[in-house]
């Protein structure tokens, strides 16, 4: 059975509503992301109905997931995956496994995070960056100095730390977002890098 063909559950523009609604620079955006994507990810499309929230989430989406961090894209998508899988976020469990399988080269790594990130192989940096994405999402009041000191003892420096628990923040907050309204992965996400 294929998943629900709504975009999200509220009213999302139609394509002239976009042209006049939006600037030029997220028309530009958009048609950047049709061209190196394929498609105008799902999300965008839903923000799009908030103009200035459209261009206030992807300036932060862009600098938190693409900007200068000492964290590899990968291991914040890897990120993006496990807070979504504990929050049960269908559209970014979907949208950030396929990202897992494209940068990591690995068809069963993103499943293995949706599922039970425990069950992968991976660095005890790694291991030790989503144990505490997962903290922060399942209980964020028990986060203390020793959570943080082990993160430093892997290898992580303060700047990392602030930027794994800034991703894992972000994700929480879209992940109820995404949830609320019912937002639904683009189709193509499923079959690609498998």
């Amino acid at each position: 059975m294929p998943q629900p063909t709504h975009v999200m559950a509220l009213k999302t523009p139609s394509e002239a509503e976009l042209d006049v609604t939006l600037d030029e620079g997220m028309k530009k955006y958009l048609k950047v992301c049709r061209e190196k994507l394929g498609i105008v990810p799902n999300v965008l499309l839903s923000y799009a109905s908030r103009p200035e929230k459209l261009k206030t989430f992807v300036s932060y989406y862009n600098e938190l997931m693409l900007g200068e961090s000492g964290l590899s894209k990968l291991e914040r998508e890897m990120i993006a995956v496990v807070v979504s899988s504990t929050n049960h976020c269908f559209y970014c469990v979907v949208a950030h496994g396929q990202a897992v399988r494209e940068l990591s080269g690995d068809p069963e790594l993103g499943e293995m995070l949706a599922i039970n990130y425990r069950v992968a192989e991976l660095e005890p940096r790694q291991r030790a960056m989503l144990d505490f994405a997962h903290k922060m999402t399942v209980t964020p009041s028990l986060v203390e100095d020793a959570d943080r000191q082990f993160l430093r003892d892997v290898g992580f420096s303060d700047d990392e730390i602030f930027d794994i628990a800034d991703t894992a923040g972000f994700f929480n907050m879209s992940n109820r977002v995404a949830t609320a309204v019912d937002m639904m992965p683009n189709p193509e996400y499923h079959g690609r890098n498998r």
